[in-house]
């Protein structure tokens, strides 16, 4: 599964990435890609693998940690001599990754794996309704299973692979912190005891998919002095900003079942220590005692949440969610300064984590060589990383990965640190590189909310239009209310990891849920138009209860009609207050990345009848309106199951109708990065 820093105030954020004298590669690596494919598929220096498995740990406070440890093999023998190591802080249980990179080995040691990816990757079916399931087969052959998982082809390339399970998960004692202090001390705790081992050269890298990529990122807060790169897919700095409470809304439709699946996975006893003569009943009572202790960690929290209708009807836990100070809220978050190893990412435009990758990519206080990020158009189950190893696309994720601890823990000079250090999926375009982002040639602009008839989309709650220019006459209050449309769109399969991606009636058209929604449209442009950084809808509404839920996506609307979704974002309205230190804004003094407080003790309930300001933060985006395709702005009353609010929020608001009042003397507008002036809806 499934933390951002802080962040320069002002316009500063605008200012180009600092720009070294290296000449990088472009997004294909120039010169240097062929020999990467060829250090991984080209012969390799061992033969096979030695397993060590339910290796113990014991950590400062006494607690076992449990690990496996793959060492490469000649001929069934480990070789002599101390070699680098990769690790991987496990929070699903070691023991199904175990079986998983089996299954992987077995596959490649009998010469199929690869045609079998090939093949996968080759499927398609135009036409059947399912082009999101092969989006994700395209990517089998893209590299991504290898760099996801610890992939023992890297122990036969000569590193020594360390898998533990995380403190309370798996086969290890104590109870789950959900990536507390204690949990981050535990990886620097165990990156310590590899360098002291016998096999270990003392240098360490920390890699990962989702929930162990967080805890890559997590290992560099300790600085531990034996970790020395970082490669996290799909990872997250900021948990809370991307999935546990963005806009004060809470992204159930994956955090739940997340919990829970978590939560099941780890009462499964330590099998493999019983199979390899390893299991210690005392041990093992250990574990049982602190299973019992905290069966279902934090699902208490989200009940509490759901059912509280009041403030003090809160458990002293779960108000540690909505109290910014708490030592839980705080670890939810990667203090991106304190990484000081190079890191290298790769996420999605569209992932459960996509809203803070550019931000923590920018905040890192490295050089361009020393830290890199791919962002794809796809989702969790898939970045979107199809085509990968093709010709004029970048290399595959295990290259690039390889290539990655290569350089930086063997000290081999292949070339990955002048790899383009951003690499881009444009939305409705191709990839490409981004030198900074957003980009210096798009410009923030307003564009503003009207109730004039656009003609495009009159299957909308309203259709209204978008201009560069204000063209509200007179008062107008446009009323939503909450509906349940958002079961099949895009926001869906953003929070389901890419699940219901699979049809494509819920991804790549809106119009389904623009019915419960108000549409506001700007004209065709004449020319590709980028579309590049963060956006913030500003809205002025009025409530009919003490508080409300706001929902505003943007969308790229094609010349059929098709209105598909490229950015998202949402509030409660009683959370509005907007913290300035953290914020940014553009040279026009717009919000472009608002953030709030989200603090229970900073609420300010709403007046029935009297308006409110709301700067709504949408996900950043790159994209590229094509010829022909215009700008359109929803607004909606609710987003379930990407987020739904508290039941004090929802309490307050009654789920009652809400209305976006357009006002001539308090507009409405978007504020947009783009490359060109867009035309204003007819």
């Amino acid at each position: 599964m499934v933390i951002v820093a802080a962040v320069l105030a002002g316009t500063q954020f605008l200012a180009p990435m600092a720009v070294s004298d290296t000449a990088f590669t472009g997004i294909d690596g120039g010169p240097y890609a062929a020999d990467w494919t060829a250090a991984v598929d080209g012969p390799q220096p061992h033969n096979g693998i030695v397993p060590d498995l339910a290796v113990p740990i014991t950590m400062s406070d006494g607690v076992v940690l449990k690990a496996d440890v793959i060492h490469p093999a000649d001929n069934g023998r480990v070789p002599d001599g101390r070699r680098p190591v990769i690790l991987q802080m496990q929070g699903y249980g070691k023991l199904p990754l175990l079986v998983g990179e089996a299954v992987l080995s077995a596959a490649d040691g009998l010469g199929i794996k690869q045609p079998l990816e090939a093949w996968a990757a080759s499927l398609n079916l135009p036409g059947a309704g399912v082009d999101g399931l092969f989006d994700m087969t395209r990517q089998l052959d893209s590299g991504a299973l290898e760099a996801a998982a610890q992939d023992w082809a890297l122990a036969e390339a000569g590193y020594t692979l360390v898998q533990v399970d995380t403190r309370g998960t798996g086969t290890s004692e104590g109870a789950w912190q959900v990536f507390g202090d204690r949990e981050k001390q535990d990886v620097a705790e165990v990156v310590d005891w590899i360098t002291r081992q016998s096999w270990s050269d003392g240098t360490v890298g920390a890699m990962g998919i989702s929930f162990t990529a967080i805890t890559a990122l997590e290992a560099t807060d300790r600085a531990p002095a034996g970790l020395k790169a970082v490669f996290a897919y799909e990872g997250s700095a900021d948990i809370f900003t991307d999935i546990a409470g963005p806009g004060a809304a809470v992204g159930v439709g994956f955090l739940v079942p997340w919990l829970l699946g978590v939560n099941a996975l780890k009462m499964i006893p330590d099998v493999t220590a019983l199979l390899v003569g390893k299991f210690d009943p005392v041990q093992q009572g250990r574990w049982l005692r602190d299973r019992i202790a905290d069966p279902l960690t934090l699902v208490d929290m989200v009940v509490n949440g759901y059912t509280a209708m009041t403030p003090d009807q809160l458990t002293a836990r779960t108000r540690e969610l909505v109290d910014p100070n708490s030592g839980f809220r705080r670890g939810l978050q990667t203090d991106i300064t304190r990484i000081q190893v190079p890191t290298f990412m790769v996420g999605a435009w569209f992932d459960i984590f996509g809203t803070t990758p550019t931000d923590t990519f920018d905040a890192i206080p490295l050089p361009r060589e020393q830290k890199k990020l791919i962002m794809g158009d796809g989702y969790h189950l898939g970045s979107g990383v199809g085509g990968f190893g093709h010709p004029g696309l970048p290399p595959r994720l295990d290259v690039l990965q390889r290539a990655w601890f290569d350089h930086w823990l063997r000290g081999i000079d292949n070339g990955i640190d002048r790899f383009t250090p951003m690499v881009v999926k444009q939305q409705g375009g191709g990839w490409t590189d981004a030198p900074e982002f957003p980009r210096t040639e798009a410009v923030y602009r307003r564009m503003y909310l009207d109730d004039i008839p656009s003609g495009t989309s009159p299957g909308s709650h309203y259709d209204g239009g978008l201009s560069a220019e204000p063209r509200q006459a007179a008062v107008r209050d446009l009323t939503v209310t909450p509906a349940l449309s958002s079961l099949c769109v895009r926001d869906a399969a953003r929070i389901t990891a890419g699940a219901t991606a699979i049809l494509d009636l819920c991804t790549n058209d809106s119009r389904v849920w623009e019915n419960d929604g108000l549409s506001f449209t700007s004209g065709p442009v004449s020319a590709p138009t980028t579309v590049s950084g963060p956006i913030a809808v500003h809205l002025n509404v009025v409530e009919d209860a003490a508080d409300g839920y706001w929902v505003a996506t943007v969308n790229d609307v094609a010349p059929d009609g098709v209105s598909r979704e490229i950015a998202t974002g949402q509030l409660v309205a009683s959370m509005r207050q907007i913290d300035e230190d953290a914020s940014k804004r553009s040279p026009n003094g717009d919000y472009t990345e608002p953030h709030y407080f989200l603090d229970l003790g900073r609420r300010q309930q709403t007046v029935p009848g009297v308006p409110v300001t709301l700067d709504i933060a949408l996900t950043p985006i790159e994209a590229v309106l094509q010829p022909g395709h215009r700008l359109r702005i929803d607004v909606y009353a609710s987003n379930f199951p990407k987020a739904l609010p508290p039941m004090i929020f929802l309490a307050d608001s009654g789920l009652k109708p809400e209305h976006l009042r357009l006002d001539p003397d308090v507009p409405s507008w978007v504020n947009i990065p783009l490359t060109a002036a867009i035309p204003a809806g007819s």
